[in-house]
């Protein structure tokens, strides 16, 4: 893909999430503030909270798009979601300054954890296409699942609240929604050539290439980093079988399992032959909705014009 410059001037719309404490988002509010006045840098800051966050990326979206500016979201990956949502649907440049948890939308595309040095980055940076996902026609840039994993998300952010936001609270949460009951599904999924019957606790929808990474699934999956998304859907192990699944994940090690189907894909059906339509809790970028089945996943390469640090 071919980076694009645009002018070096260009505005920045920033929709900053004030969903981390009064004290962190006016830190966060400042530090943003200094490197952009520093640099002489026109831009324009909309501290949002809650049911803001919509509001405020539909008319900064059209703001970027009238004035030849450059959208930009500050926060974690809901809220980056959020915002290049509307990027992509009113057709201008993105820019993202990750401020969540893990961060895996930020790091694949080389944007510094740091704020400070992610808007100095994002000052120099270039314009390039990258792919997003899609199920019933919501994007996602990171992942989206159904089953396990979004109860583990609810669990989580629970846990967050109350013991503080850091990925050794993350991990112990995710131990203990794992030791907990929880339902398998039957699925079908129909994907390309290839129809797949299934039972498993979760089916999780992955569109970024270091989060495969990290478990260890890309060396049995490189098709996925060409235009692809990946399945992947534990078979049912039980409760000490998902335990081990976990640490293998932790290890990067899945692909040393034959507990895990995975496979990649640019289009997905995915049914609930015995229980026709039905809503179901999903989790797309962290986000918890409800989506109806069937539910159809595709991979839409180029669609979003995200702005990356030059290398």
């Amino acid at each position: 893909m071919t980076a694009t410059p645009l002018s070096a001037n260009a505005p920045l719309y920033i929709v900053l999430n004030a969903g981390s404490g009064a004290s962190e988002t006016a830190e966060r509010q400042a530090a943003i503030e200094a490197v952009l006045n520093a640099a002489g840098r026109p831009f324009h800051l909309h501290l949002v909270e809650g049911d803001e966050l919509d509001h405020a990326a539909i008319a900064h979206a059209g703001k970027a798009c009238a004035n030849g500016g450059i959208l930009v979201a500050a926060g974690g990956d809901g809220t980056i979601n959020t915002v290049a949502r509307q990027a992509i649907r009113q057709g201008c440049p993105f820019g993202a300054l990750p401020q969540g948890t893990f961060n895996y939308f930020g790091r694949t595309h080389g944007i510094p954890e740091d704020l400070s040095e992610a808007v100095h980055a994002l000052l120099t940076a270039t314009e390039q296409p990258v792919q997003v996902g899609t199920v019933n026609g919501r994007i996602f840039l990171v992942n989206a699942s159904i089953g396990l994993y979004p109860k583990l998300l609810h669990e989580r952010e629970q846990d967050k609240k109350q013991f503080g936001r850091n990925r050794v609270v993350a991990g112990l949460s995710a131990l203990k929604t794992i030791l907990m009951p929880h339902r398998r599904l039957r699925l079908q999924l129909e994907a390309e050539e290839r129809t797949v019957h299934l039972r498993t606790p979760t089916l999780f929808v992955g569109n970024n290439r270091l989060q495969m990474e990290q478990v260890g699934l890309v060396p049995v999956m490189p098709g996925v980093a060409d235009g692809e998304l990946a399945a992947v859907a534990p078979k049912p192990v039980g409760r000490l079988g998902m335990l081990a699944l976990l640490f293998r994940g932790a290890l990067g090690r899945l692909a040393d399992t034959d507990d895990v189907v995975a496979f990649g894909f640019r289009r997905m059906t995915v049914r609930m032959p015995f229980y026709g339509r039905r809503r179901l809790q999903a989790a797309v970028d962290g986000e918890l909705l409800e989506l109806t089945t069937p539910l159809h996943f595709e991979a839409l390469d180029g669609r979003l014009r995200l702005m990356v640090p030059q290398r």
